[in-house]
């Protein structure tokens, strides 16, 4: 029996020109690069330029995912966009990607899940393929925290950076096993009794503000390894697979010591593990699109290897996707 997939047929990223290292921002709030590193593992991040906005950021990315995937623009019936900085507060950013790509038919929209946005943005994308709805979709990930940084409080103002990654997503029939290529499974969990933890203390709403980002470091980490595990857990029963059988984990990019505690504990050897926290920060919802495409672009990766996503961002909300590229 067939079934339709999501197969991926390209990804791309894109980071802004200014790299902003450990060394710089110690001129400016009280820390050094070795304390950044040995609490983080960042050594750098990007900053996106004056007057470059998420949508720039998300077209460079959608623009070098299509030609990865030798696809033209006016081929993509659905955008959906992960991000948690848009350009406006309405209309959608994806609306200004759509239209910079040329694109005036099909839908695209903005979804908000922090740093799980991305894996709730490949979720949505791949039961609307899956149904029939549309046929190809640029699902993208684009940041730009450094706007809602509060630049003067240490403890926050290092662990973020800029950037944008997408992927070509589209429906094909595959052979309704474990090797099918595409999305296999996808897990989602949120749980609002924890959004105190890590939040922007603004918004249309509440303060008629954009507010600052605030988080409470210490809690977040001590919730991080077990929520990220118990969805991973989830997706290797809905398949019948386990850690031996997963070729690269791609984690959301938040933390060093998160990434090791959750490998250690799936069992997942560190030359498995796909790391770019160092060079990129934490770019939220951009963050794993930015990481495949690095891995791609090197070769790591390669077409039918078993590839493991999760992430974990506030609300909380956290979650994963198994895929075979």
């Amino acid at each position: 029996m067939t079934n339709m997939r999501s197969v991926i047929l390209g990804c791309g990223s894109y980071l802004p020109a200014r790299i902003l290292s450990n060394d710089e921002l110690a001129r400016s709030v009280q820390t050094t690069d070795e304390w950044i590193v040995q609490r983080t593992g960042i050594r750098e991040r990007h900053i996106a330029a004056a007057g470059e906005l998420t949508s720039d950021l998300a077209l460079h990315a959608a623009r070098a995912a299509l030609a990865n995937a030798h696809v033209e623009a006016d081929t993509i019936d659905l955008i959906v966009l992960g991000t948690s900085t848009p350009d406006q507060t309405f209309p959608a950013t994806a609306v200004t990607v759509q239209a910079g790509l040329g694109i005036t038919g099909g839908a695209a929209f903005d979804l908000q899940a922090v740093c799980s946005g991305f894996v709730y943005a490949l979720q949505v994308t791949d039961a609307l393929l899956r149904a029939g709805s549309y046929k190809r979709a640029l699902v993208i990930g684009a940041e730009t925290f450094s706007r809602i940084l509060d630049w003067n409080d240490r403890t926050t103002c290092v662990l973020f950076g800029d950037g944008a990654g997408a992927l070509v997503l589209e429906a094909q029939p595959q052979a309704g096993t474990v090797a099918d290529r595409g999305i296999l499974t996808t897990h989602l969990r949120s749980d609002g009794r924890h959004k105190a933890k890590l939040y922007v203390d603004g918004g249309p709403s509440s303060t008629q503000t954009v507010g600052h980002l605030r988080m409470e470091g210490r809690e977040v980490f001590k919730h991080a390894v077990a929520m990220i595990t118990d969805v991973i857990y989830d997706a290797f029963k809905a398949t019948g697979t386990s850690a031996a059988d997963i070729d690269w984990f791609v984690p959301h990019q938040a933390n060093k010591r998160i990434i090791d505690g959750s490998a250690h504990k799936l069992g997942i050897a560190p030359e498995k593990v796909v790391i770019t926290v160092d060079r990129h920060g934490n770019t939220s919802a951009a963050s794993i699109p930015l990481a495949l495409a690095d891995a791609v672009a090197d070769r790591r990766i390669k077409r039918g290897n078993l590839i493991l996503l999760e992430a974990m961002g506030g609300g909380f909300t956290w979650g994963s996707a198994l895929l075979r590229w």
